[in-house]
């Protein structure tokens, strides 16, 4: 190694020493905002390693900071690496399907939604047990779909520049998930609204209402379950399963809100108030 090479080496070693710490502020950052189950470990491990390409590929002339320039890279890596990993694990996902197979036989034959301790009797586990796994559940939803209330999991790291028609279609989605949530049924709007956006404890949203915990949990998961029905009946409408008896009260209530979700985006078309370019940033 001739002295040029080793000023190199020494100067890119300098790099990584000094900015590890940036590795693990990012790390914190970052699993404030995912599922519990996701492994620190493994995103350490994935943001130093791009640390270390970082320092190596680093060109001062360009004339980005390298603490900027290394954020990026050690962002990308840590969301290459959540996109490897399921939301939630396949045991909690597993028998998320296991109580909503549960719930709809339930439902049929009560005809009305189960309540929480209906379904953990039938399910053979205890209420907090379907509590906590609709929690898990619920938190992978609104995770994968807008990442967190402050930053959406998809800014942890550009990837490639997005398309206008990108654009277009993530900010259609946008407006009809504001729109849908705007039509939920009241009490389950407010859940949503203080739970994913205003990050209220369940227990205050509990007493605020007037309800258990169990309930909160219950109506999040209601309520998730309809504003996902109600995207797939916009834009996705091969996606949308059906629910419910075929024209019981149920079906016919969400096939109301669907309407009502609907007239809403068109009211705001046709007054000029909603475009699919006004979500855009």
């Amino acid at each position: 190694m001739n002295e040029y090479e080793g000023t190199v080496a020494a100067e890119t070693d300098e790099l990584i020493t000094t900015h590890m710490p940036l590795v693990g502020h990012i790390v914190r950052e970052t699993m404030g905002r995912v599922p519990s189950h996701v492994s620190r470990d493994d995103l350490t491990s994935a943001g130093l390693t791009a640390l270390v390409l970082a320092a190596r590929a680093f060109d001062p002339e360009r004339g980005v900071p390298f603490d900027r320039y290394a954020a990026t890279r050690i962002r990308g890596a840590l969301l290459d690496e959540l996109r490897s990993v399921d939301w939630a694990s396949r045991s909690v996902r597993r028998r998320a399907r296991d109580l909503a197979e549960t719930r709809s036989q339930l439902a049929n034959v009560l005809g009305r939604t189960p309540t929480v301790a209906e379904v953990a009797q039938a399910a053979g586990m205890t209420p907090d047990e379907v509590a906590a796994n609709d929690d898990d559940v619920s938190r992978a939803q609104v995770l994968s779909l807008q990442g967190s209330a402050t930053t959406p999991i998809e800014e942890l790291v550009p990837t490639r520049a997005p398309s206008p028609e990108d654009l277009v279609e993530h900010a259609e989605r946008l407006t009809y998930l504001r729109e849908a949530i705007e039509e939920l049924p009241e009490r389950l709007r407010i859940v949503v609204q203080d739970y994913f956006f205003a990050e209220r404890p369940m227990a205050d949203i509990a007493a605020e209402l007037g309800v258990t915990d169990s309930r909160i949990s219950q109506m999040r998961a209601e309520a998730l379950t309809l504003l996902r029905d109600a995207l797939n009946h916009a834009l996705e409408p091969a996606l949308l399963k059906p629910a419910g008896k075929a024209g019981g009260v149920a079906q016919r209530r969400r096939e109301s809100y669907f309407a009502a979700v609907a007239a809403r985006h068109a009211d705001g078309v046709r007054r000029g108030v909603v475009t699919p370019l006004d979500a855009v940033g």
